[in-house]
């Protein structure tokens, strides 16, 4: 496992090789283990020593059940002689830094996902510096996940902690940063080389000019240019839910009215036919793997790596459909909704629009665009309900939705994990993420040309629904278009997923890991696109409008 070990660090060794190797350590030393122990003690009996090279606490923070890189890094640290202490996810700061005094940690490891994972870590990081045993030893504390960066722990977590904070971009340098960490020789001068380049991105994080910004007011008056018409003038028009508009006008659009109001659930959906629909080029990014698939498999560095570990995964999909390893189930719901004070969708329940089911709040681009870019809001998308102070008389539409394929990978991982077979277990967790994409990608599909129909003649190709090219999104809170979590509350409450199997922890994380959940948009217009940087005007319109939502 040394020679595995070097090997990776040199770059001559990929990860799904070494975590396999790793599978066959672990069930050496199931066997080997009583001998294991006999030898250490004739070793320590003998004056010599028989410790790891260093002790790691790692655990997936409190909130977020994401674990699939925590459990790599883990494995990765175990092939160069570390010993670790893997707690799994959900895990509060109490218990995790009760287990680092317990065992003596050398370091501490935190994994998340979700972008509220950042504000616990910087908790954590709190809360070490509030415990002389952390403060005076000077613990280190790493941290890793696909929302973490480096400026963001300089900035956010660092200052919060007397000690060492470094940013561990994925498993790869995981080993060399623990090896600094432990070592008498370089532990100071690396951790002085951290400190600096730290300062650095602080320093630069603080001169940085952020983009020009114009007031909401502007923001609003720049929004997404859509000619709205009526069911009525629809009804009188082509039927393709456009209405043709005055010489030089724009076509009018009407929006089309799903095929049902309310919510229907799908059980036990047939993986197979979710197995078409699945885009590969993520996985091979959980291996860390880097190239575009298929052309990944051509490369002179990764390709015989990334064709040995996509076979397994071939194998492992085969086998966990044909066993039933996973289910999927999902729920979708069509309401009635229009959009006011600019930027909030109104959600009602029923077509009588006189109840409110929930108030989505959307935020606004409020940075300068050039001559005919809109600052663009989701709720653009959606008709209004009022038009100069007029009710508009526009009935529209929005689609809600959340899928799994996560559940019963729990009993499975654990079969894996008995058999001290980590490989499998990742590599069905990271099948099950591609499951529940798939799963959002199809099910989107389906929503299109029958749910809501209103793309019934569409034809286009796996590669094409990867690519987008399909009318509307189906844009999932947390991301760009609507960075805040909160919303996915009214959703799951509204959708009633937990009757489906789909739960939320208090950081807006869905449980099981694998799932997918977000609002559809009709719209031929509606695209997806960064919101950015917000003004405190916008903030406090935020607030305001949150106060007073029903």
């Amino acid at each position: 496992m040394n020679i595995v070990g070097d090997r990776f660090g040199a770059g001559k060794m990929f990860l799904p090789q070494l975590v396999k190797s790793a599978r066959v350590m672990k069930q050496a030393v199931a066997h080997l283990l009583p001998y294991i122990d006999l030898d250490k003690e004739r070793i320590a009996a003998a004056g010599g020593s028989v410790a790891a090279r260093g002790k790691v606490v790692i655990a997936t923070v409190k909130g977020d059940v994401h674990d699939i890189g925590k459990n790599i890094v883990a494995v990765v640290l175990q092939c160069n002689n570390f010993e670790v202490r893997n707690m799994g996810v959900m895990v509060p700061a109490s218990e995790i830094l009760a287990l680092a005094k317990a065992e003596s940690a050398d370091m501490v490891g935190l994994s998340g996902l979700i972008t509220p994972s950042l504000e616990e870590m910087a908790h954590v990081a709190r809360e070490m510096e509030r415990d002389e045993y952390f403060r005076a030893r000077r613990i280190p504390l790493l941290i890793g996940g696909a929302t973490t960066s480096r400026v963001h722990t300089a900035v956010k977590i660092a200052p919060h902690y007397s000690g060492p904070v470094i940013q561990v971009a994925d498993a790869s340098r995981s080993v060399q940063v623990a090896q600094n960490l432990i070592s008498s020789e370089h532990r100071e001068q690396y951790l002085a080389a951290v400190a600096t380049e730290y300062d650095k991105v602080r320093a630069q994080h603080a001169g940085k000019k952020g983009p020009e910004m114009v007031t909401l007011a502007a923001a609003r008056a720049n929004k997404a240019p859509i000619a709205w018409g009526t069911a009525a003038a629809l009804d009188r028009g082509c039927g393709c839910g456009h209405v043709s508009g005055s010489a030089g006008a724009p076509e009018a659009y009407a929006p089309p009215r799903p095929k049902f109001i309310g919510r229907r659930e799908f059980r036990n959906y047939d993986l197979a036919e979710l197995a078409r629909f699945i885009d590969w080029q993520p996985f091979f990014q959980t291996w860390d793997l880097d190239g575009s698939y298929p052309a990944i498999f051509d490369d002179d560095q990764v390709g015989e790596a990334a064709r040995r570990v996509f076979a397994d995964a071939q194998a492992m999909l085969r086998r966990a459909i044909e066993g039933r390893w996973l289910s999927a189930n999902a729920v979708v719901g069509f309401l009635p909704a229009n959009t006011v004070d600019d930027d909030d969708i109104e959600i009602y329940t029923d077509d009588s629009r006189t109840e409110v089911a929930f108030v989505w709040h959307n935020q606004r681009q409020q940075t300068r665009k050039r001559a005919g870019v809109a600052n663009k809001c989701l709720a653009d998308f959606i008709a209004p309900k009022f038009i100069a102070g007029q009710p508009s008389g526009i009935a529209d539409y929005i689609g809600m939705f959340a899928v799994t394929t996560g559940l019963g990978i729990e009993r499975k991982e654990a079969e894996f994990l008995a058999g001290h077979d980590d490989y499998s277990a990742i590599m069905l967790k990271a099948i099950a993420d591609r499951l529940a994409e798939a799963f959002a990608e199809c099910l989107h599909q389906r929503v299109r040309r029958d749910l809501w129909g209103y793309a019934p003649d569409e034809e286009l190709s796996n590669d094409a629904l990867i690519a987008e090219k399909y009318r509307g999104i189906r844009p999932a809170p947390g991301y760009p278009a609507c960075p805040a979590h909160e919303v996915k509350r009214a959703l799951f409450e509204t959708l009633r997923c937990p009757e489906v199997g789909i739960t939320l922890t208090e950081s807006y994380a869905m449980a099981p890991a694998a799932s997918v959940s977000g609002f559809y948009f009709s719209h031929p217009q509606a695209d997806y696109f960064n919101v950015g940087p917000i003004g405190a005007d916008q903030e406090q319109d935020l607030t305001r409008r949150a106060a007073r939502a029903p």
